[in-house]
């Protein structure tokens, strides 16, 4: 078997593609970096690919392609959003029309405006969202749908992936720290799905190679874990004296809307700490029912394990 992994430079195609060559699969990895390590990708063969410029001339005949590729940060201007999400999905598409297509989505996708309570599959997309992350994702899922029409397409939806490699969710916690405190929004008590990379591979294997060719999955752990305890756990891994004191919904809005409006109007790329989106994922439930991955997909996932993290 064959298989082309695109993102494979970052944190989820890399794990990806060390997981295909640990079962011996032929890996075609994609990046948009020049070079990667070869044991970040399990010695596949790498080549540089920015999936915004077009479609990869002299593509390789493969059986599957697992996207993982996409602008997973939360702020920065909708167009460039849009570049690598949406058209970067089209271009990839496009580049292996034959393939299998196993797209990498988000569970951003489900209505950022009100909490998701074991939401299913058919929730999403909407059509208002938060930002140009989730917005974009949308677009391409749509893309993706479409292309299910005519050929075997399955598209996976994780929530908040952390794990060893993780240069998103586990910094952005750590970051905000200040002294004795974790700032934290709601109050602690709301259920969060997580996925850990582990389980999110083991998804896009069995979407890749498994029996069944086309759907939408929900991905995360075993079971949702409150988010109070999830924080406090990570503190504790990483030996840090803090507590998380929350602040509620209601009063971190506005603040939120304020920080937005001043970064907006410097012209900062850099984001800001506090974000509608940030908030929207933390202060309310978000839980996803994974039934259909269970039993359609025969995915069999792990519960959430935060031990370790002082080693990501």
């Amino acid at each position: 078997m064959k298989i082309a992994v695109t993102g494979a430079s970052g944190f989820v195609g890399g794990a990806v593609c060390r997981a295909l060559a640990e079962r011996g699969v032929q890996t075609f990895a994609y990046g948009r970096r020049a070079h990667t390590p070869p044991e970040h990708i399990g010695g596949a063969r790498y080549r540089s690919w920015d999936i915004t410029t077009g479609p990869l001339p002299d593509a390789p005949r493969v059986d599957a392609v697992i996207h993982c590729a996409g602008s997973v940060t939360d702020w920065g201007p909708i167009g460039d959003f849009f570049r690598v999400n949406w058209i970067g999905t089209k271009n990839v598409l496009a580049s292996f029309p034959g393939a299998r297509f196993v797209h990498v989505s988000t569970a951003s996708v489900y209505d950022p405006h009100r909490p998701t309570v074991r939401a299913r599959e058919s929730q999403a997309p909407v059509t208002r969202y938060l930002n140009g992350y989730g917005a974009s994702k949308a677009a391409a899922e749509r893309v993706v749908l479409a292309a299910m029409r005519e050929r075997p397409a399955i598209i996976l939806r994780p929530h908040a992936v952390y794990g060893p490699g993780d240069t998103t969710l586990l910094p952005r916690v750590l970051s905000a720290v200040r002294g004795p405190v974790l700032p934290a929004v709601g109050d602690g008590r709301q259920l969060i799905s997580l996925t850990s990379i582990g389980n999110l591979v083991q998804a896009c294997l069995l979407a890749a190679t498994g029996p069944v060719t086309t759907g939408i999955f929900n991905v995360t752990d075993a079971e949702p874990v409150v988010l109070d305890e999830a924080l406090r756990q990570i503190l504790a891994e990483r030996g840090i004296r803090a507590r998380p004191v929350y602040l509620p919904l209601p009063a971190a809005w506005p603040l939120a809307c304020a920080v937005e409006g001043a970064f907006l109007a410097a012209g900062s790329r850099r984001p800001p700490r506090l974000t509608r989106y940030a908030l929207s994922h933390l202060a309310v439930e978000r839980t996803l029912d994974i039934t259909a991955a269970r039993t359609v997909l025969g995915y069999d996932p792990a519960p959430t394990g935060l031990a370790g993290a002082a080693a990501w």
